[in-house]
């Protein structure tokens, strides 16, 4: 955040429940301003509009108004992020797919064949159990199923457009490296702090198993 040149005071001594409770609005306020891309607010005038509207002062916005301005300043920063990463990943994509090993599918899926299993490939109206981790293309993990020390299980059809493509396509047994351009992952949204807009993503992904209709039960 952008404030007064001043250094900010991160130090506090919790005594009681009101203090830990101002703590926690604080904390979680924050966490919201940096999921959103907020970090770079006039904190001088962040906090005079705090505190006009808590002693119940004239604003020189008005609630409904400044909804308004919040949303669309959100929309046109998400839009900007959301085009230098549909950049980003294309470039991403596009040096990626001359690399060893590396097949690139008609629908613009990339994959590299990490292990090969032998067993039957699932329709994607079959259940799969498979272990997975997550990365953005600058190596952030978002996710990863090895890190919980359990597999994931979903149906190869409820999972985005890249994962249901490549399963399809993987024997059980096989350990694969997806690279997932954003259009096949989530495309425009973001999902939470992890993933933002058009970001392209990588998998890891092992097909452990085709969970059959009496493992269901």
């Amino acid at each position: 955040m952008a404030s007064c040149n001043q250094k900010r005071n991160k130090s506090v001594a919790l005594n009681n429940e009101l203090d830990s409770v101002s703590y926690s609005l604080g904390a979680s306020f924050g966490t919201n301003l940096e999921r959103n891309g907020l970090t770079n607010l006039n904190e001088e005038v962040l906090l005079a509009a705090l505190y006009a509207s808590l002693d119940k002062d004239s604003l020189v916005i008005d609630p409904q108004k400044g909804n308004a301005v919040i949303n669309n300043y959100i929309k046109g920063l998400q839009e900007k992020i959301g085009a230098e990463n549909l950049a980003k990943g294309q470039k991403f994509l596009e040096e990626n797919k001359s690399k060893e090993g590396v097949v690139v599918t008609a629908s613009g899926l990339q994959y590299r064949i990490i292990n090969e299993g032998d067993g039957p490939k699932p329709l994607a109206t079959d259940k799969v159990s498979v272990h997975y981790k997550g990365t953005t293309i600058d190596g952030n993990e978002f996710d990863s199923s090895y890190k919980r020390n359990e597999p994931a299980t979903f149906a190869a059809n409820r999972v985005i457009k890249g994962w249901t493509e490549a399963l399809q396509l993987m024997p059980v047994g096989s350990k694969w490296e997806l690279f997932i351009p954003s259009n096949l992952a989530y495309g425009p949204r973001a999902m939470g702090a992890d993933i933002k807009a058009n970001e392209t993503l990588i998998f890891e992904v092992e097909l452990l198993d085709i969970v059959k209709d009496e493992e269901k039960k």
